[in-house]
């Protein structure tokens, strides 16, 4: 939602439809404007709605409030449902919240360490009271001059950077549309179309790509040849951005190092599947070379206080007329 810039601050009228929101709704009213009116579940849509938060809006809900200018999602991800709802409505503009950007970066680098490291398969022997490896087995890989890809240089991108930069690695991105203005010092951001160029020169592969339709399987059998033996994969993005069966058998054969996921193909339905469902179709959970995460890179202490303080942003934003920050571009998903 971009309104023309004004001074004079105008009354804005926000839903939280059923959802976990709604027991924080009296926390987010303290943190905006007096002339920011928010109603939430169990009460009724207002017909004056101007924004809605949800992640997974209804039809009926966009048609119930004419006056409707935005969507805010809670969080970072859009499904495929909402955004293909959302192209249906071209006056109804679409945002979302990167409040766990840090977070999600350091989840990355966390990964990348105990992958690169081998640091699980050396905790486990350990505890077994197996001292055999210190000497023995796969070196630790050095991390200082490696050459890293980020793919997908958006909000978490743009923080895993300067944390590799740190520990002296080189650092690239790739991103749809690479940014006409200077990014961070020392990062050069490429198209990628630039991708199939830029593999062979990479020695850590990290993937932060949201799902869609033009992000599925980009990373293949034939892009994961193209990475320098011995190269490392890191994926805190969407589990099918890498091809399932490329990557376990790259991981097995040992042209790749190491690998640390976070994001999967196969996910538990329901509660009582959690305690049970493994995370691929490949048996990924019997190679040492794999740090399995179950997708929680972005839960962090105090994650609802900085959910709620960024979209308290937005939506100070929009009632002072100025444009919300975090547009998603409904073709692209993101």
């Amino acid at each position: 939602m971009n309104p023309t810039p004004s001074t004079t601050p105008t009354s804005l009228n926000v839903h939280i439809p059923p959802s976990d929101l709604v027991k924080r709704v009296d926390a987010l009213r303290a943190l905006l404007p007096s002339h920011v009116r928010v109603t939430a579940a169990p009460d009724a849509q207002p017909e004056d709605c101007h924004i809605l938060v949800h992640g997974a809006v209804k039809a009926e809900w966009l048609a119930a409030s004419p006056n409707l200018r935005a969507v805010i999602v809670p969080y970072a991800g859009v499904s495929p449902e909402m955004q293909t709802l959302l192209q249906q409505y071209p006056q109804i503009a679409l945002h979302n919240l990167h409040y766990n950007d840090v977070a999600t970066a350091e989840f990355a680098l966390a990964l990348l360490f105990a992958a690169a490291k081998f640091i699980v398969p050396l905790d486990r022997l350990l505890r077994q009271g197996d001292w055999r490896q210190r000497y023995g087995g796969a070196p630790s890989l050095l991390l200082s001059g490696r050459r890293v890809l980020i793919l997908g240089y958006g909000a978490i991108g743009r923080q895993i950077a300067p944390l590799c930069q740190a520990l002296g690695m080189q650092v690239n991105g790739v991103r749809r549309h690479p940014p006409t203005q200077p990014v961070e010092r020392g990062v050069t951001v490429h198209a990628v179309s630039e991708l199939h160029a830029l593999l062979p020169a990479t020695d850590i592969l990290i993937c932060v790509l949201p799902q869609t339709p033009e992000t599925v399987g980009l990373i293949g059998a034939a892009e994961l040849a193209l990475l320098p033996q011995g190269a490392v994969v890191v994926n805190v993005g969407r589990g099918p951005v890498i091809d399932e069966a490329a990557l376990y058998a790259a991981l097995r054969s040992g042209h790749l190092a190491a690998a640390g996921i976070d994001v999967w193909y196969v996910y538990p339905h329901g509660e009582e599947e959690r305690a049970h469902t493994l995370p691929s179709h490949f048996p990924f959970h019997e190679l040492d070379n794999v740090v399995l995460s179950p997708h929680r890179g972005g839960w962090l202490e105090a994650a609802e206080e900085r959910r709620l303080q960024e979209l308290a942003t937005l939506l100070t934003a929009a009632a002072n007329g100025q444009p919300m920050p975090n547009l998603v571009d409904k073709q692209l998903g993101y």
